[in-house]
C-alpha cells in the first residue's frame, strides 16, 4: 500500500516458489491491473477481495499459505480470523501496526491531497521517479532494485492510480484495532521484523513472545522489503516456517 503499490513487491518470493508449490499474486483494488475506479476504498473492501479470491478462484483447494507486505497485512490478519478455515498460515513481511510512533501525513498535504482541483497535481509529484526513488530507498538498506522502481513508476501513471493512494495518505485504510485482530489469529504467523525508517516494528517482539503462534524472523542486510534485498534467505526462512506448519496442521 503506497502511491505506486502493486503485485510486483512479491515478484521475487512468486519465483522463489513457483516451481514447487502453485503461487498467486494480488493485485488488490486500486492497485496495479486492478479496477481503479474512484470509490470509497476501506479495509472492508481489500479483506472481501481477498476471501473472495480464496473462496471463488481457489474454491474447493486447500486452506492457503498468505504471504502480505506491509498494510496488507491488517487485511490478510482480518481475513484469517474472519474465515479461519480459509487460511493455514500467514506470513508478514514489515507488518503495520507495531510502531510506537506511526509516521502520519500532515493536515495540510491530506487536504491537498483530497480536493480535486489540484489532486492529480499532487499525485504527479509523488509517482516522479525520483519521487519514487525516495521513497523506496527508506524501504531498502541497499540501492533500489531498478526492475522494482520502473515498474513501480508505470503503474503509477494508469488511469485513476491516484484514487486508491489517497485513501492510504488519508489513513482511512489502517485499522485502529488491529493488535486486537493479531492477536485473535489462531494460525502459525510467521512475521518479519521491520527496520525501515518509515518507523521499525518495535512492539513486534514483545507480541511474539506473548503469543505462542507467532515467530519473529529477520534477514541481516535488509529492512523492509527483504524479498528484494535477499530473496534466498527470506525465500528459505519461510519455507521452513511452512515446513513446520505443515506437520503441525497434520497432527
Amino acid at each position: 500500500m503506497n502511491a505506486a503499490a502493486s503485485a510486483y513487491e512479491m515478484r521475487p518470493l512468486f519465483e522463489y516458489f513457483r516451481d514447487t508449490r502453485p503461487v498467486f499474486a494480488l493485485d488488490l483494488p486500486g492497485f496495479g491491473f486492478s479496477e481503479r475506479a474512484d470509490r470509497n476504498y476501506n479495509p472492508d473492501i481489500y479483506v472481501q477481495s481477498i476471501l473472495d479470491f480464496i473462496d471463488g478462484e481457489l474454491a474447493g483447494s486447500e486452506a492457503v499459505d498468505m504471504i502480505a507486505l506491509s498494510l496488507s497485512s491488517e487485511f490478510a490478519a482480518i481475513a484469517a480470523v474472519e474465515q479461519p478455515s480459509f487460511i493455514n498460515s500467514l506470513t508478514l513481511i514489515a507488518p503495520t501496526g507495531f510502531t510506537t510512533n506511526p509516521p502520519m501525513v500532515s493536515g495540510p498535504a491530506q487536504r491537498a491531497l483530497g480536493f480535486p482541483l489540484w489532486s492529480q497535481a499532487v499525485y504527479d509529484l509523488l509517482v516522479t521517479r525520483p519521487s519514487i526513488e525516495h521513497f523506496l530507498k527508506k524501504a531498502l538498506a541497499g540501492p533500489v532494485d531498478r526492475g522494482l522502481l520502473e515498474y513501480d513508476y508505470l503503474t503509477s501513471h494508469r488511469p485513476g492510480a491516484r484514487y486508491a493512494p489517497f485513501a492510504f495518505v488519508s489513513g482511512r485504510l489502517f485499522t485502529s484495532d488491529i493488535l486486537d485482530y493479531y492477536a485473535g489469529i489462531s494460525q502459525p504467523v510467521l512475521a518479519f521484523y521491520d527496520a525501515s525508517d518509515y518507523g521499525p516494528s518495535e512492539l513486534l517482539p514483545r507480541f511474539c513472545r506473548d503469543h505462542e503462534n507467532w515467530e519473529m524472523a529477520s534477514v541481516a542486510g535488509t529492512k523492509a522489503m527483504p524479498q528484494f534485498e535477499n530473496c534466498y534467505d527470506t525465500g528459505r526462512v519461510i519455507h521452513q516456517f511452512l515446513q513446520k506448519s505443515a506437520v503441525a496442521v497434520e497432527i
